[in-house]
């Protein structure tokens, strides 16, 4: 099974993708298994972060390198937090986390009507540091926020997530479905076409 290193420490993220890259005979570990320090993130789109944590994974272990650059888009936040998702509870005086992210979400969106979101993600792959043709991959889940959480199951903003399409949050649903209808789940099903025509 070959190996890709994944730049991203969060465990949620391992276990989603591996599910997805299996069937390609992939194995992705994650990058601090081997030491890697996280790259720095400087830049204002998914995709230019992406690249540039794939790129210093791969450089650091020698190996083909994934990563993903994902984040909350809100219609009435004018697309954010976008890239700076993971910090938002930070700026409202929370610690870093999933939960208070979440909170302080529902706190910015009291009495908005116009609760439209994306959850995007872009996955980025590099054969070596220096790949020329980087392999670009973007998917997009289109809902609304709820004004609650609601259900047990996913990470991040899959609570509070409710997709038309299904009448329920990200969080209501099984994870084998929720994964082939994620942003990152679309994203990995594209970045997994490319990789069997442009790499295999």
């Amino acid at each position: 099974m070959k190996k890709l290193v994944l730049a991203s420490n969060n465990k949620g993220k391992l276990t989603e993708l591996n599910a997805l890259f299996e069937p390609l005979g992939f194995e992705l570990i994650a990058q601090s298994s081997l030491g890697i320090s996280e790259a720095p993130e400087p830049f204002h789109t998914f995709v230019e972060n992406a690249l540039s944590k794939a790129r210093h994974a791969s450089q650091m272990s020698g190996l083909a390198a994934l990563a993903d650059d994902a984040g909350l888009c809100v219609d009435a936040f004018d697309g954010e937090p976008g890239v700076q998702t993971a910090f938002y509870a930070t700026r409202f005086g929370y610690a870093k986390g999933d939960d208070n992210n979440v909170k302080a979400l529902l706190e910015q969106m009291k009495g908005i009507q116009n609760r439209r979101a994306a959850l995007v993600s872009t996955l980025v792959a590099v054969r070596h540091p220096n790949d020329p043709e980087p392999l670009i991959a973007v998917g997009r889940a289109v809902g609304e926020i709820t004004q609650e959480p609601i259900g047990e199951h996913g990470f991040g903003f899959d609570p509070i997530m409710w997709i038309p399409s299904f009448g329920k949050t990200f969080a209501e649903l099984d994870p084998k479905i929720k994964n082939a209808n994620s942003h990152r789940g679309l994203a990995a099903k594209r970045m997994c076409q490319l990789i069997t025509e442009s790499w295999l």
